[in-house]
Parts: C-alpha cells; sequence; structure tokens
C-alpha cells in the first residue's frame, strides 16, 4: 500500500485537488439554477446554470496557461453570477425562527457588532449568514481548480547527475605495420660515356672562369 501511494503521489495529489471542484461544481449548479429561475423557466435555468459552471473552469484554465485576450473579463463575468447564485439560495433558505440561526446570531453578534451592524437586525444578520455560506463555495472552487491546472507533477527531488568532462583529451592511435611509409634509396641516374665528357667540360670551363675572372 505505501509503495503504492508512493508510486502513484502525483496522481493522489491532483485528484485531491479535482474532489473539491466537483462537489462544489454540483453545489453551484443547483444554487445558481435558484436564481436563474426568476426569470426563466426552469429547463433553461438549468442550462444556464451548467454553462456558467463551464465558462467558470475554461475561463481560469486559460488564465492559468496565460492565455491574452478577454479571458479576465470572462471569469470575473461567471465569477460574480457565482456568486450571486449561491448567496441568493442561501439567503432564500435561511429560517430566521429557526434555533440554529438564533444561535448564529449569539455566537457572530460581537463580530458583528464591531463592524458596525446592529444585532437586532435579523435581516442584517441574514444576510451576512447567506454572504459568508454562498460566498466562499466559489471561491473554493476556482482556489483548487488553478492548482489542480498549475501542479505539473514534477517531483520535489530529482536526481543530479553530475558528468566531469575532462580538460584534456589525448588519443594515441597506432599505424599497422603494412600502412607505414617505407624510405625508398634514391640512387643517382647512370651516366652515359657522352653526358660524362660534357660535365668534364662544363666544370673546365666553370673552373676557369672562376680563375682568372673570365
Amino acid at each position: 500500500m505505501l509503495n503504492w501511494i508512493k508510486n502513484n503521489k502525483q496522481g493522489i495529489i491532483r485528484g485531491m485537488f479535482l474532489v473539491p471542484i466537483i462537489l462544489v461544481m454540483v453545489i453551484s449548479i443547483s444554487h445558481v439554477v435558484s436564481w436563474y429561475d426568476l426569470a426563466n423557466p426552469m429547463s433553461w435555468a438549468i442550462y444556464l446554470s451548467v454553462a456558467i459552471e463551464i465558462a467558470a473552469m475554461s475561463s481560469i484554465a486559460a488564465a492559468s496557461v496565460k492565455i491574452k485576450g478577454g479571458v479576465w473579463l470572462v471569469f470575473i463575468i461567471v465569477s460574480l453570477v457565482q456568486f450571486i447564485g449561491n448567496i441568493f439560495f442561501s439567503f432564500k433558505e435561511i429560517d430566521v425562527l429557526s434555533q440554529g440561526f438564533k444561535d448564529w446570531v449569539q455566537l457572530t453578534s460581537p463580530v458583528f457588532e464591531s463592524l458596525g451592524s446592529d444585532v437586532s437586525d435579523v435581516i442584517s444578520q441574514r444576510r451576512w449568514l447567506a454572504l459568508l455560506e454562498g460566498g466562499l463555495l466559489p471561491i473554493i472552487s476556482l482556489a483548487s481548480l488553478h492548482f489542480f491546472i498549475k501542479y505539473g507533477g514534477i517531483d520535489d527531488k530529482q536526481p543530479i547527475v553530475e558528468v566531469k568532462v575532462p580538460e584534456k583529451i589525448e588519443l594515441t592511435y597506432q599505424v599497422p605495420e603494412d600502412l607505414k611509409p617505407t624510405e625508398e634509396v634514391v640512387e643517382p641516374p647512370i651516366q652515359t660515356d657522352v653526358q660524362k665528357a660534357l660535365d668534364i667540360n662544363a666544370r673546365k670551363k666553370f673552373e676557369g672562369t672562376d680563375k682568372w675572372g673570365q
């Protein structure tokens, strides 16, 4: 089991990033449907909600790989729709008469009082709760999707191979005996009697000129 985890560490980490993306996407689709249902038939509300989730994932993917253009504009628009849909659904489902909501108000009243909110204002407390419950879901989903895309699956530690290059490389080779150059003895050409007589006459003339300056 430990060996399997070690060998599949990269896939496990990417899978952990993928799980919250899928869960939040399913929840967010149902939340945004309730907001689109205010002005559209239920079938169109479902289609629009699914399209918004696909556009959100596409925009964050394009932004992560640094595609230029109107990527951030699309990302801001779809994120705004997600925020509105999730917050509206949470606000609609909150029961201000339930004991859970009363306990929540008692718990968070010091924090909201420091922010200038009236604790006795039930609508204000309901808005704060809807903002926290619905507004954090898109942030969690988009952050997980960003990490999923950015994680390249590269090991933290990779073996470093050092290659030593010698400063000087000497090459030695041996020439086969049959390929070695042979020294040839050049013998002087054999002179005939006529050539010898001509050489003697030329030598005598040269010596006479050198002696008498003629």
